[in-house]
């Protein structure tokens, strides 16, 4: 019933085998060696404040039922206080000089320690074997001043007449950007944890209000460029001035039992989005911020030609996705393509779209999306549960050109986008508005497969119209059923939808279509 997915030194993550998505059945008692710690209803929680290389019992008591495991935590080389360096906490005196020192100047492998403070920071460069661990009540907060983020290039030339060194990036390009808040160049073994806050305090400066004006990209609240080995846990990550997490062509990253959050009206502030890395985990998080919640990605075409690099191996489970534009989405940038994704035991609420695909003509060949899987998923009032868009418009210079918009088959070129095989099975959703699924693929390239097994979809009594792909010449719909255009093969099986407007299953320019136990109800 109970497994350990994470243990540090000071700290440990545990994940239960429910099948409720994100939920616990109900509310259960957590002991650490004979003492209560805290009551949960989620499937992942975590224990902080423990200590190095040590052993501890940890029993899970839900009812009548009574579950325990025996582990113990990860020694450590040693431990400092980030105020012996200086640190003052006060939110008003500026602290990066001596929270700089403490990553530098400590021996690999010690804990940096936060206590319960206020820390204001410029951004940070963080260096391998790195332990960063803040409190309960212990806040870094970003500096307002934009002046004061360095602007980095986004490749540098190797003297020695190698090939160009990346460094900074946006929106799957790689460019001059400000420096991140928190921020990690060619650096492993990494761990950011504990019950404090990372907050990049964007509302008190221009980043929101101005951003359409910058010079060059705005910083990420953490980067992680050509990292490996990267674990952030437990911590809350809010008001990034961009994108919040921004993993970049990395290895073995992995967030556990942490929130991210930002106003669902502030601009471009995705909660994660891994891009061109391999094996990333994503378990028992809560993402509620201003655009995608979680959005794979793997560069743009120009990017994918400097380096191809998959996005690969990725886990998303038992997580919380709420209020975003894309609750998991994947693209639009994925010029190095997708593959081996699974989204598994996740709750999205009030999204505008559930599970979002996103692609168009000029991603290139390599972009080939395949082999992904959502299963047991449960949505709330989300307007358009299914989106597959090979048509996405927003974010390049040509995106009204008459190639992205050419609705007649174009030449399958190099620039020429591939999807492959789609799997959503045991998932229910409920409050659905704009379409049930609404999936439209390329007249010259039609994605190979979507399957849908033991689906449930109902719309609200009082739904809206609302453009389900944000796409050229789109149209509002208003509780439009299966709706599927160029796919190869449709196979539905078991699937309900309650409420729909007009006809079930619209399957324009598709093969084969195969539909078990497809059912409409009033």
């Amino acid at each position: 019933m109970i497994h350990l997915i994470y243990t540090g030194a000071v700290s440990c993550c545990f994940e239960l085998n429910h099948l409720t998505p994100y939920y616990a059945p109900g509310v259960y008692s957590v002991y650490l060696n004979g003492e209560k710690k805290l009551e949960a209803d989620t499937n992942v929680f975590s224990l902080f404040g423990l200590q190095p290389d040590t052993e501890y019992t940890v029993a899970v008591v839900y009812g009548e039922e009574k579950h325990e495991i025996s582990f113990r935590t990860e020694k450590e080389n040693g431990a400092v206080d980030v105020r012996s360096f200086g640190a003052v906490g006060d939110g008003i005196h500026d602290d990066t000089d001596a929270v700089q020192a403490a990553i530098h100047f400590t021996p690999p492998g010690v804990r940096i320690h936060f206590p319960a403070g206020t820390y204001l920071c410029r951004p940070l460069a963080l260096r391998s074997h790195l332990i960063l661990d803040l409190a309960r009540g212990a806040v870094i907060l970003g500096c307002p001043d934009r002046q004061q983020y360095p602007i980095l290039p986004g490749l540098v030339p190797d003297m020695n007449g190698g090939k160009n060194i990346m460094v900074g990036c946006f929106e799957g390009l790689t460019r001059p950007m400000y420096q991140s808040l928190i921020h990690a160049e060619y650096c492993e073994d990494i761990v950011i944890c504990g019950e404090g806050t990372v907050d990049g305090n964007a509302p008190s400066s221009d980043f929101w209000t101005e951003y359409k004006n910058f010079e060059t990209a705005r910083p990420r609240l953490m980067f992680f460029c050509n990292c490996k080995d990267v674990t952030v846990h437990g911590i809350t990550a809010k008001n990034g001035a961009s994108w919040n997490m921004h993993p970049f062509y990395s290895e073995n990253v992995s967030f556990y039992d942490i929130a991210v959050e930002a106003p669902k009206n502030s601009p471009n502030t995705d909660a994660i989005d891994p891009e061109a890395c391999k094996g990333v985990n994503i378990i028992g998080c809560r993402l509620s911020v201003g655009d995608d919640c979680i959005a794979i990605k793997s560069g743009k075409i120009e990017l994918c030609r400097e380096r191809c690099q998959p996005a690969s191996r990725h886990v998303i489970r038992n997580c919380l996705m709420a209020f975003g534009h894309g609750a998991v989405t994947l693209g639009s940038e994925t010029a190095c393509g997708v593959k081996e994704l699974t989204v598994t035991r996740c709750f999205f609420k009030q999204t505008d779209r559930g599970l979002r695909i996103k692609t168009r003509r000029g991603r290139g060949k390599d972009c080939n999306i395949t082999g992904i899987v959502f299963d047991n998923i449960r949505m709330e009032n989300v307007i358009t549960p299914f989106v597959v868009n090979m048509w996405y418009n927003c974010c390049d210079p040509d995106r009204f050109s008459d190639y992205v918009k050419c609705r007649t088959p174009l030449p399958v070129d190099e620039r020429t986008p591939h999807l492959g095989t789609f799997t959503f099975r045991d998932i229910t959703c409920t409050g659905a508005e704009a379409a049930a699924c609404y999936i439209d693929g390329l007249p010259e390239a039609p994605i190979d497969q979507v399957t849908f097994s033991r689906v449930r979809i109902a719309f609200a009594e009082d739904a809206r119209p609302f453009t389900p792909a944000m796409q050229n010449d789109a149209v509002k719909r208003c509780k439009l059923g299966l709706y599927l255009n160029n796919v190869k093969k449709v196979s539905m099986d078991d699937v309900v939808v309650q409420g729909v407007q007009g006809d079930i299953l619209v399957a324009e320019n598709c093969g084969e279509v195969e539909a078990f136990a497809l059912r409409e109800v009033e």
